[in-house]
């Protein structure tokens, strides 16, 4: 697949979805929801060690593909390696899902409970950016017929095996340097934002 072919059908998206008002935000929302449905306490977020023990926030910049933070839950493990400000007006944040449990695992708990949304299954449709700042939520871009701009796990995770995810949302005012991850049944992870190329 041609990586740039890739990137224009995604601003492609975007620019629909930013252009047909499909940007929703959900003004004086702050941290916290989407908390663990079984009960369970999700563990906290964790910034990822560097090869020197360091925090890799105090390293100067990860390298491709390496998560910027990761949060773990019920044997997932989620983690952010990129969150950037794109041209368009979008913020997209790339990163990896590993299945460390029992089984096959098709991400049914990060369905969103917005009904548009609801028809795409296992994805990372019920994902949110949340600016504490400005007091804030940003739900996940979609196109006019409901699909989000997002990764959508057709046929699962194997047990064990880790894959690629993104997700798209309106951008923060440009003051925001910093937001709040959140993906139902994981706990929230802080990312800063960067401009995109």
């Amino acid at each position: 697949m041609d990586f740039r072919h890739t990137m224009k059908g995604r601003r492609a998206l975007s620019a629909v979805a930013i252009t047909t008002g499909l940007l929703l935000t959900v003004a004086g929302c702050g941290g916290g929801g989407g908390g663990d449905k079984s009960g369970k306490e999700p563990s906290a977020s964790t910034p990822v060690q560097n090869s020197s023990g360091g925090n890799a926030k105090e390293s100067s910049a990860p390298a491709a593909d390496q998560p910027i933070v990761e949060v773990k839950s019920n044997g997932i493990t989620l983690a952010v390696t990129s969150a950037k400000r794109d041209q368009g007006g979008f913020v997209t944040i790339n990163g990896k899902v590993t299945n460390g449990t029992s089984g096959l695992w098709i991400g049914a708990e990060w369905i969103s409970d917005e009904n548009e949304l609801k028809k795409n299954g296992g994805s990372l449709a019920g994902a949110s950016l949340v600016d504490e700042k400005g007091k804030k939520k940003y739900l996940i871009l979609r196109d006019t017929e409901g699909r989000c701009l997002c990764t959508k796990f057709q046929g699962g995770v194997a047990q064990g095996a880790t894959v690629d995810w993104f997700a798209q949302f309106p951008a923060p005012p440009a003051g925001t340097t910093s937001v709040q991850f959140q993906v139902p049944t994981m706990p929230p992870a802080t990312v800063e934002l960067s401009d995109g190329e």
